[in-house]
């Protein structure tokens, strides 16, 4: 019957700081004294930092926070992002280097959804009139790759605070983003923050934590510990041993070189879509900040080396730079930190184990494409503020659940990762023709494919509301992968025709008129960086 009032973070980050603040948020131990959130850190251990993307469900996150959208803006050099551009992944391009490519080398995962600018679905009239309209499916449901292409902004220069114009997430620098939501969390939210080195972890009898103990011999009790120690995963791994579920026989890669990458002109271009550029090994991100690029390249060193990765994501960037035309400062490429980063891709089989739950990198990582990682953070927050605990005796009911909720969001976004490399039609490398060897496709997205090939995909294919990935982000890469399926249609299942045709040619005219109607990505972020 020990009630539930303590709780201990341990590890920060963006995942540790995440959690704080949400749990202090829901707690509220500035009111509720009997309540207190405590995140431990280690003053010597770096973040991993190269978590840049996030989806729009991250603007509900920072309101919910009670977090003014301007000041995140301007404290973590942030940027709207408004989806993925993927350049070269069903084809292989003229030149890889190239971080703009051509339109038919590219297509769009956008975030606007077609919910909200059509009365129906319009992927089986796109497929019905693709001939006819000439036109991407991103292009001819949204004016949003049109924006994307002009470099505008998802929302006017007066849009209130979160509110939209076309649907948005944010880039953004993850360290200045920990710095940011830990200053928030200790003076707003009541989060007490200790700088100590984890020394060791004091178990009861029954299995459940007690303590943790620190390098200088402190004791830091608890009753509920929250292990965000990254990779390390100091409760979940060392001190529970839960096992490590690895994917490397689905996603091939298990290496990244990032680097940061100045702009030439402090006025150049902002990118709204995260650039996803394929490679013979892999693939490069690129991700523009306000201040800044953030580049990285994603591989298997099975099918490449690190020196020619390295090679690969330089030549990457000098091209960038060069196809941005000259700009007030000179920027040597060759003299930019390339950082080298091991990727270990899976999941625990348990992220919930008595008293403690894993978030961020101690509980999975699963590639940085589609910028998944953080999401989940935020979906963990959410659950287990939702379903707070208030005595141990709820806890075993509450594992069983969280961990079947998560283990199946794993599959989830194994699936729809897989599914980017798997519709390849690359096959000008080894990795490429091993990604699309059947062998390496998970049962759970074979089944999909299987029914894909004669139907669209509908709502029956995604019954559950925790769905990582909705229908219609199915559609942008089943659509934009050129996925051929015999759709065999009869006048009764497309009976509105005209309509679609109307709205096909609205859209039209939207992206025709879209410069008109939004500033650019840099305007607005000056406006809102004038506004201190």
């Amino acid at each position: 019957m020990k009630s539930i009032k303590n709780v201990v973070v341990v590890g920060g980050g963006t995942a540790g700081w995440l959690a704080a603040a949400s749990l202090a948020r829901h707690l509220d131990p500035l009111k509720h004294h009997e309540y207190s959130v405590t995140l431990v850190e280690s003053p010597d251990t770096p973040i991993i930092g190269v978590g840049e993307g996030t989806w729009p469900t991250m603007r509900n996150t920072l309101r919910n926070l009670g977090i003014d959208e301007f000041e995140f803006i301007r404290e973590c050099d942030a940027s709207f992002k408004q989806g993925t551009r993927f350049v070269n992944w069903h084809t292989c391009g003229k030149d890889e280097t190239d971080g703009v490519g051509g339109r038919d080398a590219s297509y769009f995962h956008s975030f606007e959804l077609p919910r909200g600018m059509w009365p129906i679905p319009p992927g089986p009239y796109w497929h019905h009139m693709q001939k006819e309209l000439g036109l991407s499916y991103a292009e001819a449901i949204s004016p949003q790759p049109a924006a994307c292409m002009h470099h505008l902004a998802p929302k006017g220069l007066d849009t209130p605070q979160y509110e939209t114009v076309l649907n948005y997430a944010y880039h953004l620098d993850a360290g200045k983003f920990a710095t940011f939501l830990r200053k928030h969390a200790c003076e707003k939210l009541g989060v007490t923050h200790l700088l100590a080195h984890v020394n060791s972890v004091e178990v009861s009898e029954s299995g459940f934590i007690k303590s943790i103990i620190t390098k200088q011999g402190d004791q830091i009790s608890g009753d509920l510990f929250i292990d965000c120690t990254g990779f390390a995963s100091l409760l979940l791994d060392k001190t529970y041993h839960i096992p490590f579920r690895g994917v490397s026989d689905t996603l091939l890669v298990n290496k990244a070189i990032a680097m940061q990458v100045p702009y030439a002109d402090e006025e150049a271009p902002i990118n709204s879509p995260t650039l996803s550029t394929a490679q013979t090994a892999g693939w490069i991100w690129d991700i523009g900040l306000q201040s800044r690029r953030g580049t990285g390249y994603v591989y298997s060193d099975n099918h490449t080396s690190p020196d020619h990765a390295e090679a690969t994501l330089r030549a990457y960037n000098k091209q960038a730079l060069n196809s941005q035309g000259g700009g007030s400062v000179t920027i040597d490429v060759d003299q930019i930190e390339a950082r080298q980063i091991d990727l270990r891709l899976g999941y625990r089989e348990k992220v919930f184990h008595k008293n403690c739950v894993g978030m961020g990198l101690s509980a999975a990582f699963l590639e940085p494409l589609e910028a998944s990682a953080i999401f989940l953070i935020e979906a963990s927050c959410n659950m287990l503020t939702e379903l707070f605990p208030q005595r141990r005796e709820q806890l075993a009911t509450l594992e069983k659940k969280y961990n079947a909720v998560f283990t199946e969001r794993w599959h989830r976004v194994v699936d729809f990762i897989k599914l980017h490399y798997y519709l390849s039609r690359r096959t000008d490398s080894d990795f490429w023709l091993d990604n699309t060897n059947e062998n390496s496709l998970p049962d759970s997205l074979k089944q999909q494919l299987d029914f894909w090939k004669h139907y669209p995909p509908t709502r029956f294919d995604m019954p559950s509301a925790l769905e990582p990935f909705v229908r219609e982000s199915y559609e942008f890469i089943l659509y934009g992968m050129e996925y051929h399926a015999d759709y065999a249609w009869s006048s009764g299942q497309l009976p509105h025709l005209h309509d679609a045709r109307e709205n096909f040619e609205r859209i039209r005219k939207l992206s025709a008129e879209i410069t008109d109607v939004l500033p650019s990505n840099r305007a607005l972020i000056n406006k809102i960086l004038k506004m201190r």
